[in-house]
């Protein structure tokens, strides 16, 4: 019987090693016409996976009218017709948290209203975008609400919404920013998939891998690598109770007692990861036992990049190209194909109502707050209900 053809084409813009597009490409509906990132690295992981080449493009060069009306055109007439969507994330960097500075200290921030204009120029029947939770904390209101009115005034239906990517199968709270506009419907979100108790664990996804010591990689798999820790770095380990354990007080730079419990403060530093949970979100820096709760559950060693690749739900078998640090910066920046093929599904369906929608929090017309992370442990006491 023949597979019906897909009704759908898409272009993924800041694609980086291909998150978005893998989860695209699993829902069999929609075909690529266009992907572009100015990172070499992921580019090359994108292209390897996936087999097309994403286009090594900073978009800021297509600021100029001209050549923003040329790039449309030249993307869009791969569409053949198809309906179409236009995702992306542009870099989140400077609407992070972690920024201590209001704003973006490299201007790379200009890129989200890149995008809008990009966006408003290819004129796409459903445009998805996904970000930091911060998109829209006061620190970057004002590019959110810009961008909207931009979108609205051009004839789209926009909503935005905070949610936990382990809402959608995805084993780690990774909480960000979904903007969905649509020129001919208000868009809706895919149900609800897991709840909390019910989100998917750890032990689900990286349990069956085999053993491997630090600076050890698995011989059959070149992704199971991980970082040769310091003596010291190992000797504090050692000391962390298996599946779940925290840093003991005492164990470990005085530095980070003095700092403990300040919104959370350093208490994940140094911590494993639990079995029977969902990780903590996935970054550029998980391989660094000292940059978070990202040590193996009982091995003493930081993330390899499988694990985290896995976390991330890309496939078992994806090959992340590029030195050692940069795997890492690729699958922390990625969309979980996951959740992106839940949307991609859901978009493909024609976006239904469904009885209960993801997400904690429905944007309306004011930020979140200063900043959405310190809301985390709240929303985690209250069982993943958001109450600002």
């Amino acid at each position: 019987m023949n597979q019906p053809q897909p009704a759908w084409a898409y272009a993924d813009l800041f694609s980086g090693c291909g998150g978005m597009s893998a989860g695209l490409a699993a829902t069999d509906r929609f075909v690529p016409v266009y992907a572009a990132d100015n990172d070499k690295w992921a580019n090359a992981t994108y292209a390897a996976n996936l087999g097309h080449q994403p286009e090594q493009l900073d978009l800021l060069t297509l600021q100029d009218e001209g050549l923003r009306s040329a790039w449309a055109a030249r993307v869009r007439g791969r569409a053949q017709g198809k309906k179409f969507l236009l995702t992306g994330g542009p870099p989140c960097q400077g609407f992070s948290s972690h920024v201590k500075v209001r704003g973006d200290r490299k201007g790379r921030n200009q890129l989200f209203s890149v995008f809008g204009d990009l966006a408003l120029t290819l004129r796409p029947d459903v445009i998805m975008i996904e970000n930091v939770a911060d998109l829209v904390s006061a620190r970057s209101w004002d590019l959110f609400a810009e961008l909207r009115v931009k979108l609205e005034g051009a004839g789209y239906q926009v909503r935005a919404k905070i949610l936990n990517m382990a809402q959608l199968g995805v084993p780690q709270e990774r909480f960000r920013t979904v903007v969905l506009a649509s020129l001919h419907q208000r868009p809706t979100f895919p149900a609800v998939r897991n709840t909390p108790g019910s989100y998917s664990t750890v032990k689900e996804w990286i349990g069956h891998l085999p053993p491997v010591a630090s600076g050890e990689a698995n011989p059959s798999d070149p992704m199971h690598v991980t970082s040769r820790h310091r003596a010291s770095t190992l000797e504090i380990l050692r000391q962390v109770p298996h599946d779940g354990g925290s840093r003991p007080t005492g164990v470990g730079p005085e530095c980070l007692d003095r700092t403990r419990g300040s919104h959370g403060g350093y208490t994940d530093v140094y911590g494993r990861l639990a079995w029977s949970g969902p990780a903590p979100t996935i970054t550029a820096r998980c391989r660094t036992p000292s940059c978070g709760r990202f040590a193996h559950p009982e091995q003493d060693r930081g993330m390899t990049a499988r694990e985290a690749g896995l976390l991330q739900t890309f496939p078992a078998d994806w090959q992340f190209v590029g030195p050692f640090d940069d795997r890492y910066k690729q699958i922390g920046n990625a969309v979980p194909p996951l959740a992106a093929q839940a949307f991609g599904e859901h978009i493909a369906n024609g976006m239904p109502d469904v009885d209960s929608e993801v997400g904690l929090f429905e944007v309306q017309d004011k930020p979140v707050g200063s900043s959405f992370s310190v809301l985390i442990p709240g929303i985690r006491r209250r069982g993943g209900v958001l109450n600002p």
